[in-house]
């Protein structure tokens, strides 16, 4: 019969690892890019920093891990949210608005670690490793533009499948554009005062617009 519970050590290194993965989202998300140095996630993490290089050969393959994992992650969850039946109850007005307000609140709440890690992958010389990346952040936009479709019927937009998508490319680019690329969070303030409110209360309804939801539908009740 298998053990179902794993040997000490095997459990320590596990549970070590997952607070060393923790500990490096964290750090990204806080300090940055360079600044997530081995001392500094090793300190977050309770651990030594010869404890990480036992593991990793350093930052590179430290970052590298994480991010992986960070996406893995995301799909599973995000996977989850869609398949629930609430979701699939709701109306296409109703999912676009949730499907914003959720990655709009993402992108505010850990800007500097999507901000991190995007310039960490589309700089890496290792092609694997970025094409597992994307095809990872595809995953979720594929499933999303599914689930979207199957409302097909409250779109009028000539093409769905086309809409769909590009309304999506566009709140997502909206969203890097403003919030996770420019090295100051608050650059876009001398235009608009309080930029992630307009966001919340704009862009569903230019993504709605766009696909041609009738605008009696767009209200939501108050």
């Amino acid at each position: 019969m298998p053990k179902t519970v794993l040997p000490a050590h095997q459990a320590r290194s596990r549970e070590s690892l997952k607070r060393l993965l923790k500990a490096a989202i964290e750090v990204l998300n806080k300090d940055g890019l360079e600044g997530a140095t081995i001392p500094r996630i090793a300190a977050r993490a309770g651990l030594s920093p010869g404890t990480v290089y036992r593991r990793f050969a350093g930052k590179d393959a430290l970052i590298r891990e994480a991010g992986v994992r960070l996406l893995q992650q995301t799909y599973r969850l995000s996977k989850a949210l869609m398949e629930r039946e609430d979701w699939k109850a709701m109306s296409l007005t109703e999912l676009s608005r949730h499907v914003i307000a959720i990655s709009l609140k993402g992108h505010s709440t850990y800007r500097g670690l999507l901000r991190a890690l995007f310039f960490f992958t589309h700089q890496h010389p290792d092609a694997a490793f970025v094409r597992k990346m994307e095809d990872l952040e595809w995953k979720v936009f594929r499933d999303v533009s599914e689930l979207l479709l199957l409302h097909r019927r409250e779109i009028h937009h000539s093409d769905p499948e086309a809409a769909v998508k590009f309304a999506l490319l566009m709140v997502g680019t909206a969203l890097n554009s403003i919030l996770v690329l420019p090295r100051d969070p608050k650059e876009f303030s001398h235009l608009v005062p309080n930029v992630e409110a307009e966001l919340e209360r704009e862009l569903p309804e230019m993504f709605l617009r766009y696909l041609g939801v009738e605008e009696r539908k767009r209200k939501a009740p108050r």
